[in-house]
């Protein structure tokens, strides 16, 4: 055992050997190289007898530097000719290379496809097409080889594309509207990059619908969105043909596709008649008229206009609610309780408006119970909840109260559900195993009133068990119990 155990200390000895001789082995690493490490690397030994050195080259490759000189060499309306000289390729050819462009109207640079040679990495000149005309453009050039690619080349200097005829269009010519005896035409201005050169305006030209010979106008503002014709002679509600063309100081470019619009129509001309208006509740009033005949060969009707205002205000402070279509009727929301309303009717179309009606009155019915229900007491039995409440009396200036909500739902988020009694009493019908959340508030013919605070029911057994809301707490529920019992608070 003991020579045994030599030859293993033996063996191990050797393993320690061997690897710190790996360790020591002659290796070079360099981290985060850069392009600046390139260069001749010497590495020497030395013993106490001698020494022996070595040398050798460390090339870096990288994605090529910037290139130089990029410039405009000549534009024309729609095309930039552009030279540069290469940068260094960093021990990598350069394989290709992109264009950028930038102008006042772009995002940033952008990269250019519209080349018309493939940019190999013996290219140094392009030709880039389809510019937009008397725009300024500035081009940067970047080498790409097959390590990456590189930093942009410096900016050429700013360079305008020459003028030329303008070639777009206004988009979403329409119109229509306006005041009596015009006719209103609209159009989207075109873009500024768009409009080729100075003096940009635009032509509109207009004739009623199946006449043969157009009607022109100048509009010299490039920023223009409308036009308005005005004359006697147009009669109201009339079609019209109508397009908008373009032009600079090199000439008049195309016209638009030709539309239909309107002439302007005449207000509506009669009042509405038979105006209703009658309390919903204290704070609510459904008005109601007949509508007037839809439209002619003059005018339409687009809807109505109602006016309302109380009986100490004067009728130019008045609210105004509108409605669209052939509506024949309206409800008026958030009024005061016992007041009284006055309320007058008028048409409208794109002319304006027409004739008010006569004026009608209202008055709003008394506000509901300002008390919530009180001394709420409840029990269950037999999956059945039953609940009683004090009667809510209406003050004087209060509409009575003809019945109560119960509102209950399994948690304070979730939509509860209601049921309607006349009774200060009520029977449910619910699962043992759930949890409720209760509430109670009156109603009366001036609306719902005020809720009373919420009461929680716990997870029951089929037991009696009896409880009372907060504010009921003294009172004594002796009674309910025996009610319960003789099944004497039924609806």
């Amino acid at each position: 055992m003991a020579e045994g155990h030599k030859r293993e200390n033996v063996y191990e000895v050797y393993e320690k050997k061997r690897k710190r001789a790996q360790r020591s082995a002659g290796d070079i690493m360099i981290r985060n190289i850069q392009l600046s490490h390139a260069g001749k690397y010497t590495c020497a030994v030395q013993t106490k007898v001698d020494s022996v050195s070595i040398a050798t080259d460390v090339v870096v490759r990288g994605p090529p530097d910037p290139p130089l000189d990029c410039q405009v060499n000549e534009m024309t309306e729609t095309t930039a000719s552009l030279s540069w000289r290469p940068g260094l390729d960093n021990h990598s050819p350069i394989l290709s290379y992109t264009i950028q462009a930038r102008t006042p109207f772009s995002l940033g640079w952008q990269t250019v496809t519209n080349v018309r040679e493939i940019l190999k990495g013996k290219e140094l000149s392009a030709t880039v097409t389809d510019l937009s005309p008397w725009v300024d453009y500035e081009f940067r050039v970047l080498a790409t080889n097959s390590v990456g690619t590189g930093e942009p080349s410096k900016p050429s200097k700013k360079t305008r594309t020459k003028e030329m005829l303008p070639r777009v269009t206004p988009a979403r010519v329409s119109g229509g509207g306006g005041g009596r005896s015009e006719l209103v035409i609209t159009w989207e201005p075109v873009p500024e990059e768009m409009q080729s050169g100075p003096g940009f305006g635009y032509v509109v030209a207009f004739r009623p619908l199946g006449a043969q010979g157009w009607m022109q106008a100048a509009v010299t503002s490039p920023d223009a969105s409308r036009y308005v014709f005005k004359n006697e002679s147009i009669p109201p509600f009339s079609p019209y043909q109508v397009k908008v063309g373009v032009y600079n100081n090199k000439g008049e470019g195309p016209f638009s596709p030709v539309t239909t619009i309107y002439s302007a129509e005449e207000e509506p001309s009669r009042a509405p008649v038979k105006l209703r208006a009658r309390s919903v509740s204290a704070s609510e009033v459904e008005v109601t008229w007949k509508p007037l005949a839809w439209s002619n060969s003059r005018r339409r009707i687009l809807g109505y206009e109602l006016l309302y205002w109380r009986e100490k205000e004067k009728p130019d402070a008045a609210s105004v609610v509108r409605t669209e279509g052939n509506k024949t009727s309206v409800l008026i929301r958030d009024l005061e309780g016992s007041s009284t309303y006055y309320m007058s009717l008028r048409a409208y179309n794109s002319a304006g408006v027409g004739p008010q009606s006569y004026i009608v009155n209202v008055t709003t019915k008394k506000p509901p119970p300002s008390k919530a229900p009180g001394r709420i007491m409840w029990g269950t039995s037999n999956s059945k909840v039953i609940l009683s409440w004090d009667q809510v009396h209406a003050l004087e200036n209060e509409s009575e109260v003809t019945g109560y909500k119960v509102m209950y739902s399994k948690d304070k988020h979730s939509h509860p559900s209601v049921v309607e009694t006349n009774n200060t009493s009520l029977e449910l019908s619910l699962p043992t195993n759930q949890e409720y959340v209760i509430q109670i508030k009156p109603f009366s013919e001036g609306g719902e009133g005020i809720s009373s605070d919420q009461i929680t029911i716990r997870k029951h057994k089929d037991s009696i068990t009896m409880g009372a809301a907060p504010a009921s707490l003294g009172f004594s529920v002796v009674s309910l119990a025996a009610a319960i019992l003789t099944g004497r608070i039924l609806l």
